[in-house]
């Protein structure tokens, strides 16, 4: 792999794989409060919202950090009160007194936030209004969760989407340069990428670790807690246990930060903790556990670009498809040290490919249906169906051709996922959002 090749992969790998606080939908929706209220003129006496309906049932019932509460209101208050937009998606971590401050407010302004879903639009989209008296700022967000496409105050446009994207916002825009991935591309640069241009994913560990630890204390549905509880030294269970763990403190509204990836924390979560918690238990050395991350994360952007930002397909699917290609790569490393032999990487390519094709015939159609505590139960499906699926390609065994949406070649299949998730299940989308917003309870 040639020098500029692999700078433009490792650019976007640092691109997608960042830092964020509480669930990514909320915090976008925060994110373009704090933007409009900072161009207004005045503190808003009304906040009106048009979201996809992507990042509606997204937002509607996950747990807002620090708060004790679910929902967007929450979340508007916080960015109108102490939102600061140059923090991204950390726009939510504010200490616990300005939480307070947000919840008076809310207390006063709760009929003042108009929330609603804009249907003709990019599956990520947020659009929000506020005025005060007769000054009118707008700030809109598309395409990613910090990606502002529109900027206007009092009528006169700052910025359009030709103008690029606000310049205080960390996350740049994805440029036509980025790499067209393959899945031997991903794998040859997790395995060859010098480890100084790969260490800061070390970070990811430091990060979701101690999310981990604080939902194994019982957070969420208590998920991870339950698992381990169960465990009894077994490491499947184990490592589902601790990365699903991270989930349930995450959706309860834990204000650790976590690293996120393609815009979502839980992803991010499933990415992280599986490689590192299963290379650590098979007494792996670092450099190994390293290039798992590596592999993981880049290989779940892969198979989300294709996907879309967000969708009906639920974002578990290609993370644990990340991660399942990771405990190939951990359990190949194992098997060759235990016999003393060295690593066939050509060997491990194929069974990383049987492994994704694997998990493609488990978890194609796995709906999304917003974000809350119960995604946590989503993930160790995904999980344990990652450590079956990377057991049989450890054992040169994989789905047929024939079979449902693979094919010979695994990058076609994972094209294929990508259809469905982009353009197949849209309708799927539509009846999600109707179910839950006409609920009996």
């Amino acid at each position: 792999m040639n020098k500029e090749l692999r700078e433009e992969i490792g650019g976007l790998l640092r691109h997608e794989v960042l830092l964020a606080t509480g669930c990514t939908e909320p915090g976008a929706v925060a994110l373009a409060v704090a933007k409009a209220c900072e161009l207004l003129a005045g503190s808003p006496e009304q906040v009106t919202l048009r979201l996809s309906k992507n990042v509606f049932k997204n937002a509607m019932g996950v747990g807002i950090p620090g708060t004790g509460m679910i929902g967007l209101p929450i979340a508007v208050a916080m960015a109108v009160t102490h939102g600061q937009s140059r923090r991204g998606l950390e726009v939510l971590t504010i200490p616990p007194e300005q939480v307070d401050d947000a919840k008076q407010w809310l207390a006063s302004h709760a009929d003042n936030i108009d929330i609603g879903v804009e249907e003709d639009c990019d599956k990520l989209y947020v659009a929000c209004t506020v005025r005060c008296g007769a000054h009118l700022a707008e700030a809109v967000i598309a395409k990613r969760h910090t990606n502002f496409v529109l900027l206007k105050r009092e009528g006169e446009v700052l910025l359009d989407e030709k103008g690029g994207i606000a310049t205080n916002v960390a996350e740049p825009k994805e440029s036509d340069n980025t790499p067209q991935l393959t899945v031997r591309m991903v794998f040859e640069y997790a395995n060859s990428a010098p480890l100084d241009e790969i260490a800061f994913l070390r970070d990811t560990v430091l990060y979701n670790t101690a999310a981990s630890e604080c939902g194994l204390e019982g957070k969420g549905l208590h998920t991870g807690a339950i698992i381990m509880q169960q465990a009894n030294g077994d490491i499947v269970h184990t490592v589902v246990a601790r990365t699903v763990a991270a989930s349930d403190a995450r959706m309860d509204g834990c204000t650790l930060p976590v690293y996120s990836n393609s815009g979502s924390g839980n992803q991010g979560i499933a990415c992280t903790l599986p490689p590192y918690y299963y290379g650590k238990l098979k007494g792996c050395n670092d450099d190994v556990i390293l290039r798992a991350l590596t592999l993981s994360h880049l290989m779940s952007i892969y198979v989300k670009r294709g996907i879309g930002r967000l969708s009906a397909l639920c974002g578990i699917v290609n993370a644990t498809m990340g991660a399942a290609a990771a405990l190939t790569y951990i359990e190949a490393h194992c098997i060759a040290s235990e016999k003393g032999a060295a690593v066939d990487s050509e060997q491990v390519l194929c069974q990383v490919g049987f492994t994704l094709k694997n998990m493609i015939n488990t978890l194609a159609g796995m709906v999304c249906d917003g974000a809350k505590p119960s995604c946590a139960l989503k993930m160790s499906t995904g999980l344990y169906s990652a450590f079956v699926c990377a057991e049989l390609a450890c054992h040169n065994r994989v789905v047929d051709a024939t079979d449902g949406l693979s094919e010979r070649d695994v990058d076609c299949s994972i094209n294929n996922l990508g259809r469905l998730g982009h353009d197949g299940m849209n309708e799927t989308d539509d009846m999600v959002l109707d179910i839950m917003t006409h609920k009996n309870n």
